[in-house]
This record gives structure tokens, C-alpha cells and sequence, in this order.
């Protein structure tokens, strides 16, 4: 399927019902799978060097068309453009059953397999320029996000993607915009969404019910895969609890507080507004931890700066908890090694060469998601082929918490940084979010502002943010 020569996928011959736009791919195999649907990889056929992800959208779950989530996605990525944010290529339906298809550059790597490369495969840490190159391109993309008012809520390890081939080769790529959304006063609770963030990077503030939250919770995340880039392996590993719309989740707050320590009014007096804060006294407010220590768990000096950044990125009062555009100020990525726009560049010259591989593929099923009739086929060519992959490769499912050739690029001076302080920025509009980041105005037109509305309720912004040029450090 996908190559217009259905005999060698599928079984199935009668390549006239399928939609024109789907000629114009070879399909590769499945990369990806969750609740929202497949990934696959597919090549261009116009240009077989260039390598696409194309993600399908299950139907929506009122059986009346595209998913409203699918929607927003769209409206969101169709709006913003930047270096450190996964680009949207292109958008595909079939009229036939409403299928909605979303075709992405395509990313060889994600943080979750670089990680478990390290820990399982290399037993190694990874090494210091790479952990802080990857965390400057995401605290670069998300600040840019947060100042366009966007919030992620899904920030996990196998939501971050690495570029692996061209002249992006290194480059973060923040992906899956499903759970993202606009936030600006004035708006319903955000927790009438729902759950949102997988649960192992949940902010407390959400396990705790608050009903209002902000960009603070996407730091949250920030910090825990910050953590996760250090020792290999999730900082806080709850056990998850299903089966209600928004469940109490006891267990992963017991793993926060046991590492952290317990929450105080006095350090965080909103803490005594928290529907779960105020109902369940005794197994939150009277159980006493012995002995928290963060930097025990990072094997972290207190004073390091690594040890710094990762505490004010873990406060537990979101309005004290750092913001994307502070962290990117901080001491830590002012000191050797600095981070470059390559991250997987080694690290001096003369260092041993990481080989990531790329993303599993699984050659067996196509587009429908059925299983083939033939037998799997090998990848051989082009990107796909890189980590020298052969045969069908079956991918986890990514909806739930998971265990845990180089570019000679020039790596960011210090004098560069400044010039990603959203604050001394010429163009900035003086309207503030409440992570005190400016917010950029004055592109969208109003009739375009009105219809975006329309489509997407939830985007109560007065005037929507404009695209943003994306910079190289």
C-alpha cells in the first residue's frame, strides 16, 4: 500500500478505491501507535530522500466525523513555526469513512529511545553536552510556545523528537499536540478537559484537582525529564489509577513527596485550596516523609547548577516554579560544555561517536492498520534505513509511561544567548500570561481570529498569536 503496487502489501490488488492523495507515498511501515491512532513511515515519491510520518487519526468517538482533538491540533500547528516544534506538512482526508491523516517531517529519534539506548544497551549516562543541548532546544521551543499562550500538557520523553539525517541532524523537535491548548484568562477551567499529562510527568497541582493551571505545569514535565536525561530512568515512577474520569492518584504523589518532601502551606499557600489537599487528610497531610533529598536520588552536589535548575523546575508552588524563558537565562547552559543546535554531535573532538538507532518499523501492516499477507519487508533505503534496521520491528504502544553519523556543528557562544530573551525582544506586545512571558500580537486578521474561534471554542484568545520566525543558535 502506498506505492500504488498493492500486490506487495496487503494482498490486496484494487488500488482504484484508494484516495489520489495516497498515490503520491511509498508507504514504509508503522513507527507509531496510541490512543489517538497509527504513525507510519512514508517516503515521497517525487523525492524518495525525503521521509515523512504520517500520523492517522481514529474516527471520532461520536461516530460524526473528525475527532474535535484532531481539529485542534491542526489549528494549532497550522499557526506556529518553529525550529524546536515539529513541522505539519501536510493534511489529508478521505471523504469515504471521514480518516484524517496528518503528514509531519520525519524524526529518526525520540528522547525515550535515546535513553533506553544508554541504559540498556551502552550502560552509560549520557554525556553532558548532549543532556544540555537537548534540554536548551526544549526549554527554546516550549518558551516559544508559552509566549504564543500555548500550553503542551503531554511532555514526556517519547513526545520529544531528534532529528537524525540532514542539516537538522541533532535537532529537538517537540511533538503530538493532541492534549495542547490556548490558556488566557478569561476561560473555563482547564480541568473540564479532563486528564491531561501522562502521569509520570503530572504536575502536583493536577494530582492534587486543581481546577485553573497554567504553563507551570508543562516546567513540571520539563523538569522531570530533565531528571530522566540524568540517571536514565523515570524520577517519579507511580503506579497509575484507572477506571474514573479523574481519579486520585495517591501513589504518584507519594512517589513526589518521598523524593521532594512534604508540601507546606508556608511555601505554598494556594496548597489549602486543592479539592484533594482538603479531602483526604490522612493519607496526604498526615503522612510524614523521612529524610527527602533530591540530589541524593541525581547524585547531584546542592550547589551545582544542574542540581539548581532541576529544583526550580520541580517547585511545588506553580507560581514560584521557573518559567521556560527564565530557565534558558540560567547559569547551567553558561558553563563548558555550552549546548549547540546539534545535540548529538560528540561532545570534543576525538570522543567516541553514540550511534542511536532509528525508530523501530514494523513492515507488516498498512494504512487500515491491518496486517499484511506478505511477508515483512526490509527496509533498504533512505532514512528508514540508517540504523541498518532489517525485517518487521514491532512498536510499543506510546499511550502509556514506558521503562526506561555525526554533524561537526559550531556550538553556541554565551554572547548568543541573550538574544533568546523574549523580554528584550524588538516586536514584543506588552500583554503578560501568567508565566510572565510577553506575548507577540498583531499578525492573524480578525476575520481569520473569528473563524479560528468558531472551529475551536476553547481558543478564547482576544487576538491570536502570529507565526514566529525561527531561530539558529
Amino acid at each position: 500500500m502506498g506505492d500504488g503496487n498493492t500486490s506487495s502489501r496487503g494482498g490486496n490488488s484494487n488500488s482504484s478505491n484508494r484516495p489520489e492523495w495516497l498515490q503520491h507515498y511509498d508507504l514504509i511501515g508503522k513507527i507509531g501507535e496510541g490512543t489517538y491512532g497509527l504513525v507510519f513511515l512514508a517516503k515521497i515519491k517525487a523525492n524518495r530522500s525525503k521521509s515523512i510520518a504520517i500520523k492517522k487519526f481514529k474516527q471520532s468517538k461520536d461516530g460524526d466525523g473528525v475527532s474535535p482533538t484532531a481539529i485542534r491540533e491542526i489549528m494549532l500547528l497550522r499557526e506556529i513555526t518553529h525550529e524546536n516544534v515539529v513541522k505539519l506538512v501536510n493534511v489529508h482526508i478521505n471523504q469515504a469513512d471521514m480518516s484524517l491523516y496528518l503528514a509531519f517531517d520525519y524524526a529518526e529519534h525520540d528522547l525515550y529511545e535515546i535513553i533506553r539506548h544508554h541504559r540498556d544497551k551502552v550502560n552509560q549516562a549520557i554525556n553532558q553536552y548532549t543532556v544540555k543541548s537537548l534540554l536548551w532546544q526544549l526549554l527554546n521551543g516550549l518558551n516559544y510556545l508559552h509566549s504564543n499562550w500555548i500550553i503542551h500538557r503531554d511532555l514526556k520523553p517519547s513526545n520529544i523528537l531528534v532529528m537524525g539525517d540532514g542539516e537538522e541532524h541533532g535537532v529537538i523537535k517537540i511533538a503530538d499536540f493532541g492534549l495542547a491548548r490556548i490558556y488566557q484568562a478569561p476561560l473555563k477551567p482547564l480541568a473540564e478537559n479532563g486528564v491531561v499529562v501522562t502521569i509520570w510527568y503530572r504536575a502536583p497541582e493536577l494530582l492534587l484537582g486543581a481546577k485553573h493551571y497554567t504553563s507551570a505545569v508543562d516546567m513540571w514535565a520539563v523538569g522531570c525529564i530533565f531528571a530522566e536525561l540524568l540517571t536514565l530512568k523515570p524520577l517519579f515512577q507511580g503506579q497509575e489509577v484507572k477506571g474514573t474520569p479523574n481519579p486520585f492518584q495517591l501513589d504518584q504523589l507519594d512517589k513526589i513527596f518521598k523524593v521532594l518532601g512534604h508540601p507546606t502551606p508556608e511555601k505554598w499557600p494556594t496548597l489549602v485550596n486543592l479539592p484533594h489537599w482538603q479531602s483526604d487528610v490522612q493519607r496526604i497531610q498526615g503522612h510524614k516523609y523521612d529524610n527527602p533529598a533530591l540530589y541524593s536520588v541525581l547524585h547531584l552536589t546542592p550547589k551545582s547548577p544542574a542540581y539548581d535548575l532541576l529544583s526550580k523546575m520541580l517547585e511545588y508552588d506553580p507560581r514560584k516554579r521557573i518559567t521556560a524563558a527564565q530557565a534558558l537565562e540560567h547559569e547551567y547552559f553558561r558553563m563548558e560544555p555550552l549546548p549547540g543546535r546539534n545535540a548529538l554531535v560528540p561532545p570534543q573532538p576525538g570522543e567516541k561517536i553514540v550511534n542511536y538507532p532509528t525508530r523501530p518499523v514494523d513492515t507488516t501492516t498498512d494504512f487500515e492498520g491491518t496486517i499484511s499477507l506478505q511477508p515483512p519487508q526490509p527496509v533498504s533505503s533512505g532514512n528508514a534505513a540508517s540504523g541498518g534496521m532489517q525485517g518487521p520491528h514491532v512498536m510499543p504502544n506510546r499511550s502509556v509511561p514506558r521503562q526506561m553519523p555525526m554533524v561537526n556543528m559550531q556550538r553556541m557562544q554565551p554572547q548568543g544567548m541573550s538574544a533568546y530573551n523574549l523580554a528584550s525582544q524588538a516586536g514584543m506586545g506588552a500583554g503578560m500570561n501568567p508565566g510572565n512571558m510577553p506575548m507577540q500580537r498583531g499578525v492573524a486578521s480578525q476575520a481569520h481570529q473569528q473563524q479560528m474561534r468558531r472551529k475551536d471554542p476553547g481558543m478564547g484568545m482576544p487576538g491570536y498569536p502570529p507565526q514566529q520566525k525561527s531561530r539558529r543558535f
